[in-house]
């Protein structure tokens, strides 16, 4: 793999080394040699105090979620600016929000791949989309649409409500010949979400993924996958089984989308099972932290130093010479795992 990131003094490993601060500091150059490549569903934000009388107007309902229609989404947002209503305007996205993170956390070049209205007026959503995105992450690749990216209005009431209406506009236009592949080739990973092949009849986006993950095949770059929410996992999980066995590398997930994926409510079980699929499996169960799980050489292994944590273990098997682990990270100190955190860092603020 190719790593990206610099390698900063604040994040130097072991600590009981002699003080990194001490030693003379080599200027590093400006030009990164990888980077981080995602795919997202473009969609911004939008936070607005409003009064009952608004959320009656538009056909929604108190408390809950909805999704409207292009139409009404301009009109409610016209609104919004008309009456000065709106508090923030934020860049939205699973995967936007990562690379944003990932550029923040790194130093370093994220590129993002999706849709931009092609028209961006000053002060408006996509012009927000875009001030409030790291200037590291690279949107040069985005595609112009010719009508509203996504948009999430979260409506909060008088008393404290909140309402939420969801336009999707545009933002699974993106096309298959959108996707650079040169852009692809030199990434150190492609990262996906699970909702980008769930989209409705026509949309263009399910075929710009997978030609994303033909390219990074074709030049064995790593494909990671968020799985995103449960539900989305418990309608056919075994098409996602199939799904990530065949395309994915590393698997991102939470506790109940390991449970929605494979049957299994253990957190260190489900990741056992993921490696059935993937080589690579990270998985945060609430309170109790992050999981990582994989495999290593006979040779590389060692006894942990810390205590083992309570609950059923998967039994050690040996495939070719790989044994499966799954251990909780408590420290992390090679260079791969330190890239890594900074990544799944980025997906879980995400």
């Amino acid at each position: 793999m190719k790593f990206p990131g610099k390698r900063k003094s604040k994040h130097y490993f072991p600590v009981d080394a002699r003080d990194p601060l001490l030693q003379q500091i080599q200027p590093e150059s400006e030009t990164s040699t990888a980077w981080v490549v995602g795919i997202d569903q473009t969609l911004v934000d939008i936070e607005a105090k409003v009064d009952d009388a608004f959320i009656q107007r538009y056909g929604l309902s108190a408390g809950h979620s909805l999704v409207i229609e292009d139409d009404v989404a301009e009109a409610l947002y016209q609104e919004l600016v008309r009456e000065s209503l709106i508090t923030h305007q934020f860049a939205g996205g699973t995967i936007g929000n990562t690379m944003h993170n990932y550029s923040v956390l790194a130093d370093d070049r994220s590129v993002l791949l999706g849709v931009m209205c092609s028209n961006i007026e000053i002060g408006g959503y996509a012009y927000r989309y875009l001030c409030n995105t790291s200037s590291r992450t690279d949107l040069n690749h985005l595609q112009g649409v010719d009508g509203p990216i996504g948009r999430c209005f979260t409506l909060i009431s008088e008393s404290g409500e909140r309402t939420f209406a969801i336009s999707p506009g545009h933002m699974n236009k993106l096309r298959p010949e959108s996707v650079p592949e040169s852009v692809i080739a030199g990434a150190s990973a492609l990262v996906l979400t699970s909702y980008l092949v769930r989209c409705k009849p026509g949309e263009p986006m399910p075929d710009a993924t997978m030609q994303a993950i033909a390219y990074a095949k074709k030049h064995n770059v790593p494909v990671v996958l968020t799985l995103g929410t449960k539900f989305v996992i418990a309608d056919s999980p075994e098409w996602w089984q199939s799904f990530i066995k065949e395309h994915v590398s590393i698997l991102a997930m939470n506790e109940e989308e390991a449970e929605a994926l494979t049957g299994l409510s253990d957190p260190l079980q489900a990741a056992d099972k993921a490696l059935d699929w993937v080589d690579l499996v990270l998985c945060t169960a609430g309170p109790t932290g992050l999981y990582m799980a994989g495999f290593t050489e006979n040779e590389a292994k060692r006894k942990t130093q810390h205590p083992l944590l309570p609950g059923p273990l998967p039994n050690s098997t040996s495939t070719n010479s790989a044994v499966r682990y799954a251990i909780k990270t408590v420290r992390i100190r090679c260079a791969y795992t330190r890239t890594l955190r900074r990544l799944w860092v980025a997906l879980r603020r995400s």
